[in-house]
């Protein structure tokens, strides 16, 4: 007989809480401390930390060089128009993804152009990609989403073919590797955040990573009020803003890297042992990690309800059921090809209604994803067990 579920007043798998988030300690509090002890806080004179992180995030990555900025969202935007994607181009996304993703083209008035997902993956699908290109075309996003890695070496064919540049939103893909290549500076420049829940936190803030050159030193100007590296301080050739991440923001990141391959590595060992976990649940399905995947930095544990159950109904039942047995499940992405507000400003820049066929990624938002966030994955490997059991319950509840 069938457990009592939490809901109906049973007694919930359980009632401990998941790991905390951001976690922090010691090294973060001398390296704040040496910022403020030092008087210079901002991002210009001095530049410690600041140049410290991005010497270090760019190692990690193999990549040539980095900018620090105030967010990855902006980190989007300059990315856009450091390889030359202006008012009007179109660039091509998914729609399964932050809304960063499009509002980072629309500030300035490029249109997003949303191109469907793989139904087992939620990234990029490249056999969907080429259909979409027309001749205002000016470049691809790739979102690394969850923290797995998109499949950069079919859409570098597919950019360097048709004359586009490629941009990574790796937002939650810190340390992530595909066939053997660390994301962020596979393509022409890729661009991460820190924001307050990211696997590497520093409240806000975010760096851009290339191997061009002159899309460095284009992205350091866009960050710097128009400034060249090698110019007056008055001497302003672009036309930029101050996008400068602070002192205080790069010490408290470069705290958190101290810990991060120990956390990395803990996070992968729990997703294993999840998706070994809820494998054999009738009901449920862990998401595809293709095989040349050698590091997912897990910043979502993604799953998703079989097509048997998956009715928006049955998403909503799901995650109130799970909650309820102490595991904090969450919904999920609303597909940005039907966000209103996203609509609305696509609208405002081309005269256009325009709409987009994404019908997995729509299947995905409604009725099928379902997330656990990342600090859950730092808990102990009991603790995975708890979620097995909890989803093992209410996945036979539905029966």
């Amino acid at each position: 007989m069938m457990t009592k579920l939490a809901i109906d007043g049973g007694t919930p798998v359980r009632t401990a809480p998941f790991p905390a988030w951001p976690v922090h300690g010691e090294e973060e509090e001398r390296l704040v401390l040496e910022v403020v002890r030092s008087g210079k806080w901002g991002g210009t004179a001095g530049r410690k930390m600041l140049s410290e992180l991005e010497t270090t995030f760019a190692a990690m990555h193999g990549a040539k060089h980095a900018v620090t900025l105030v967010n990855g969202t902006l980190g989007l935007t300059v990315a856009l128009q450091s390889v030359g994607v202006g008012p009007g181009d179109e660039v091509i996304m998914p729609p399964y993804t932050f809304i960063a993703t499009a509002t980072s083209a629309l500030l300035f008035g490029a249109i997003p152009v949303f191109v469907d997902v793989e139904p087992d993956t939620l990234l990029l699908n490249p056999e969907l990609v080429e259909a979409a290109i027309t001749p205002r075309t000016k470049a691809i996003v790739a979102v690394h989403l969850a923290g797995l890695p998109a499949d950069m070496g079919r859409l570098k064919e597919i950019a360097r073919r048709r004359g586009l540049r490629l941009i990574e939103d790796a937002a939650q893909g810190v340390g992530a590797s595909r066939a053997g290549e660390p994301v962020g500076a596979l393509g022409d420049v890729g661009s991460f955040s820190f924001q307050m829940g990211k696997n590497v936190t520093a409240g806000e803030g975010g760096i851009v990573l290339t191997n061009d050159d002159a899309v460095a030193d284009m992205a350091w100007s866009l960050a710097n009020v128009g400034r060249i590296r090698s110019g007056a301080w008055y001497q302003h050739e672009h036309i930029g803003w101050n996008l400068r991440m602070t002192e205080l923001q790069a010490a408290l990141a470069l705290g958190q890297l101290s810990r991060f391959e120990s956390q990395f590595a803990r996070r992968e060992r729990n997703a294993a042992l999840l998706n070994e976990l809820l494998a054999p649940i009738d009901g449920v399905s862990p998401a595809r990690r293709p095989s040349e995947v050698e590091r997912h930095a897990q910043h979502l544990y993604v799953f998703f309800l079989d097509d048997a159950l998956a009715t928006p109904e049955n998403k909503a039942e799901a995650i109130r059921r799970l909650q309820a047995e102490g595991v904090p499940v969450a919904a999920g992405y609303v597909s940005l090809n039907r966000n209103r507000a996203v609509a609305a400003d696509i609208r405002k820049w081309t005269g256009e209604t325009r709409s987009y066929d994404c019908p997995v990624s729509e299947r995905a938002s409604d009725s099928r994803a379902l997330w656990l966030h990342q600090n859950v994955l730092l808990a102990e490997e009991r603790d995975m067990y708890d979620i097995r059991d909890a989803v093992r319950k209410v996945m036979a509840s539905f029966a």
